[in-house]
């Protein structure tokens, strides 16, 4: 309830809060004056006057004339912004919420004036951005909206405020600028928070794009550059975050670049990031397009051929955006003439599927790369260009052994190989069974029939216990035992489900499943060298071709039960 000028300490709402950036025990805070603590907060010292106009027009009782309404959100005449220096240990930069701007060069025992006359004398100055670069460079936002007036007020100086240039270019006359941050790798690369959204300059500030992609239009508060990632607090809609500034890094920011350009992606991070994301420029659509990744020795290890982007779904909820109103990975890298995006999942290939197949609680993945140096090759009609890409392990699992991930992945491969191994198997069964069939209604010979139908016969019973072959629908499972594929690839999830070597028990259930396994393929390999032969000789003689020994034909994985097959149902125990 009281005035701001009846208060010892003008401390605002949403007073800075700010740890030095160069010594961590160190904490400043603000009111009119700043104040800095390094003992935790036990005591705290003051290192300045009053570094506002301390206008008795602003301080007086908010509210009124019948009511008053003094919060605390209306007290005025406080700094409002403060930045400590990236670089210079001495340098703290204060911006008040009446139009001020100090500067000290001695940590706090004098203060410079470095307001221009061209400041609005109401000016709320609401960020500070210390360049982490340069010194001397600083970049300032701030407002007049509470006047009425809703132009975007920036500014920048290199000669530590005694002179500062405005670099509001690009930006519309309407949009408020709450909030301006310098990139921290690449020097004059800016982002801008505003009433709308956020925009980017990639020289210095001389001009500004819009970068809004996804983001709703809301209130951007503030904004922070954290290694590869623009982080966005807005006021009501959450935080957001743009994954791999990068490719922004690597812009030259003009209109488009005007070829083939393949970004280094930046390092991804196992079990935290989705993958590695690839950026690339196509200066038209291509007619082929093939991004490969390469292992550490430099064998292909995944190939993905580029298509169209896949139409959007009317019913399609969010238009083909997940749950965050991101828009969902392509399945394929996009040949758009302009920027595109793909991202690599880390993982080796899958294993082979075909038509129906249904697995409880087991997923067709690759095995997760280890960590490592890993390459990118970007293929566009003939023209190549590669980038390194590295994988990271977690931070924070550093007893982690390399020598166990490696055994990790090398048992999830072995596992990955037999699962193929035994659908190969179903296909190469399903492939003979089917031509066996249609022999069998074509022959006349009841001696032919029979010795096709017992083949057929004893290729089901091999099928069967391989793969359960009564399963229709994703809850079969529950009806029905499961079956050796399965086994095995649910026991790969087994084997990645944590940071480290597999167990006993996983190396002996392998072996165990791979012994049953191998005597099924090794029966299978007998019908078809033995009895086979055997029935083709009658079919001969009958007038009739012999079957080949030809599999069915495999399906793309993650296709087996056609569209949204994998994202049916949710299965109990994934």
């Amino acid at each position: 309830g009281y005035s701001a000028s009846d208060i010892g300490e003008r401390f605002q709402w949403t007073y800075p809060i700010v740890f030095d950036p160069q010594d961590k025990q160190v904490l400043y805070v603000s009111s009119q004056h700043v104040f800095r603590t390094a003992n935790g907060g036990e005591s705290w010292e003051r290192i300045s006057p009053d570094l506002t106009r301390h206008d008795p027009v602003t301080l007086a009782a908010s509210g009124g004339p019948i009511t008053l309404d003094q919060t605390g959100v209306e007290t005025y005449g406080t700094v409002f912004a403060l930045a400590p220096s990236r670089l210079e240990k001495d340098v703290i930069w204060a911006g008040s919420d009446d139009g001020l701007v100090h500067v000290t060069r001695d940590n706090g025992r004098t203060w410079q004036n470095v307001t221009p006359k061209s400041f609005p004398k109401y000016l709320k100055i609401t960020t500070i951005e210390d360049s982490p670069h340069r010194p001397g460079t600083a970049f300032l936002a701030g407002h007049m909206f509470l006047l009425d007036d809703m132009r975007p007020y920036l500014f920048r100086t290199t000669d530590y405020g005694r002179h500062w240039t405005p670099i509001t270019k690009g930006i519309p006359s309407d949009e408020i600028v709450r909030s301006v941050r310098e990139d921290t790798v690449r020097p004059g690369l800016l982002f801008a928070g505003t009433e709308r959204g956020v925009w980017v300059s990639f020289d210095d500030g001389q001009s500004w794009q819009k970068l809004q992609r996804n983001l709703p239009a809301t209130q951007v508060a503030d904004l922070a550059v954290t290694d590869h990632d623009l982080v966005v607090g807005t006021h009501g809609r959450s935080f957001w975050v743009l994954d791999n500034i990068d490719v922004l890094r690597q812009l030259d920011g003009t209109s488009g670049n005007k070829a083939l350009q393949l970004f280094r992606p930046a390092p991804a991070v196992r079990g935290v990031d989705p993958g590695v994301i690839i950026d690339y420029y196509l200066p038209a659509t291509p007619a082929k397009l093939t991004i490969d990744i390469l292992d550490p020795a430099g064998k292909v290890i995944r190939s993905f051929e580029g298509a169209p982007e896949p139409a959007k779904k009317e019913d399609e909820a969010g238009g083909g955006d997940d749950e965050d109103g991101e828009p969902k990975p392509a399945p394929k890298p996009t040949i758009k003439p302009g920027l595109n995006r793909y991202t690599w999942d880390m993982r080796y290939p899958g294993f082979t599927e075909f038509k129906g197949m249904i697995l409880w609680a087991a997923r067709n993945r690759g095995a997760l790369a280890v960590p490592g140096q890993y390459q990118v090759r970007l293929t566009v009609d003939g023209k190549a260009q590669s980038q390194p890409a590295e994988i990271r392990l977690d931070p924070r699992l550093g007893n982690v052994a390399p020598a166990d991930l490696q055994k990790r992945f090398e048992l999830a491969s072995q596992i990955r190989e037999k699962v193929s191994q035994a659908n190969e198997a179903v296909l190469m069964i399903r492939g003979v069974r089917s031509q066996i069939e249609e022999r069998v209604k074509q022959a006349r010979d009841p001696a032919t029939r029979k010795a096709g139908e017992r083949l057929e016969q004893r290729l089901r019973a091999i099928e069967g216990r391989i793969y359960q072959v009564q399963n229709r629908s994703r809850q079969d499972p529950l009806n029905y035992p499961i079956m050796l594929n399965n086994k095995l690839a649910a026991l790969a999830g087994v084997v990645e489900s944590g940071e480290a070597a597999p167990t006993q028990q996983s190396y002996g259930v392998f072996a165990d499943l791979s012994k049953q396994l191998d005597r099924e393929l090794a029966a299978l390999e007998h019908l078809l060298t033995t009895d086979l032969p055997a029935l083709n000789a009658l079919l001969v003689q009958a007038g009739l071709a012999p079957v080949e020994r030809k599999p069915e034909a495999a399906v793309e994985p993650g296709t087996a039960l056609g569209p949204g097959g994998e994202e049916d149902e949710e299965q109990e125990g994934e």
